[in-house]
């Protein structure tokens, strides 16, 4: 018998901008996973767009809205979190995945809070005190370099990396936070850039490389988690699901790089929604 899958999306939204909540809602809801959206606060344009913008926080609706889900007794396969906005926020969603989560539900943490070894100029050392709360109440977290070594207390590492470095802060992250883990931001050589994953009860480390392309380019880790979600929701292994969303997300830069002059505005993800369902569903192609 056919059962409807659903995900809870824990993210900011902006009106005009491709992150957090515009970007999660259609990648989860093409995979053919119903998405109920939680949102955080709401902007009316993505802060990387530039001039001014207009921003509500909703910091005191979170667990009222998260009760009324539970008063209406859903359920839900997974719940997935990325950006959050302060360090109560943090809190809250921790007491709101203790409150909506089952014995089956998959809890996914994107920490969003650092990049290039500097955390984002909004927090400071409370907030990843938080988020270390949150992480040790995932099943996965889906850090880059930085946000890894805010969560283990210890020094950020530049680039180069080597693959002993990369499997021993996998192991590292994977034991203090008892879940599995995706590295993201992987690279041993300057042309190509990737993600590691490493599964808790097996070990197995598996890499997934793709083309480095040169620009910045926002949302994209909106994009690589999303994706990943939906193929874990789907049922697809951690490998397979990693290799997905590398490459999905590799596929959407590379076209915005060829076709799109203003690569701030975010990422063309939406060309390929049409293939999701088939890419976060069958097993086997990528892993």
């Amino acid at each position: 018998m056919f059962r409807q899958l659903r995900a809870a999306a824990i993210h900011d939204i902006s009106g005009f901008g491709k992150c957090s909540l515009t970007v999660a809602l259609p990648i989860l809801s093409a995979a053919g996973i119903e998405t109920a959206v939680l949102p955080t606060a709401v902007l009316s344009l993505h802060t990387a767009v530039g001039g001014n913008f207009t921003y509500r926080d909703l910091t005191q609706d979170l667990s009222a809205f998260a009760q009324t889900w539970k008063d209406a007794n859903l359920e839900f396969d997974a719940i997935y979190s990325g950006f959050l906005g302060s360090a109560q926020q943090v809190g809250l969603v921790c007491d709101i995945f203790d409150l909506l989560s089952s014995g089956g539900t998959l809890k996914v943490v994107d920490p969003a809070m650092a990049d290039n070894g500097k955390m984002y100029s909004l927090f400071d050392r409370s907030f990843a005190l938080e988020m270390k709360k949150l992480c040790k109440k995932a099943d996965l977290i889906l850090p880059n370099f930085t946000e890894a070594a805010f969560l283990l207390d210890e020094e950020y590492q530049k680039p180069p990396y080597t693959k002993e470095t990369v499997h021993s802060l996998l192991k590292r992250l994977s034991d203090t936070f008892s879940c599995d883990v995706v590295l993201t931001g992987v690279s041993y050589e300057p042309k190509t850039i990737g993600a590691a994953s490493y599964q808790r009860e097996t070990e197995h480390v598996n890499e997934v490389f793709t083309p480095h392309i040169d620009g910045i380019y926002h949302g994209t880790g909106d994009v690589f988690a999303s994706v990943l979600t939906a193929a874990l929701i789907n049922g697809r292994s951690l490998s397979e699901s990693t290799g997905a969303a590398a490459i999905y997300t590799y596929e959407s830069v590379e076209r915005t790089f060829r076709l799109y002059p203003d690569i701030h505005y975010g990422v063309d993800f939406e060309s390929g929604l049409y293939q999701m369902k088939d890419i976060t569903s069958k097993r086997g192609v990528v892993g």
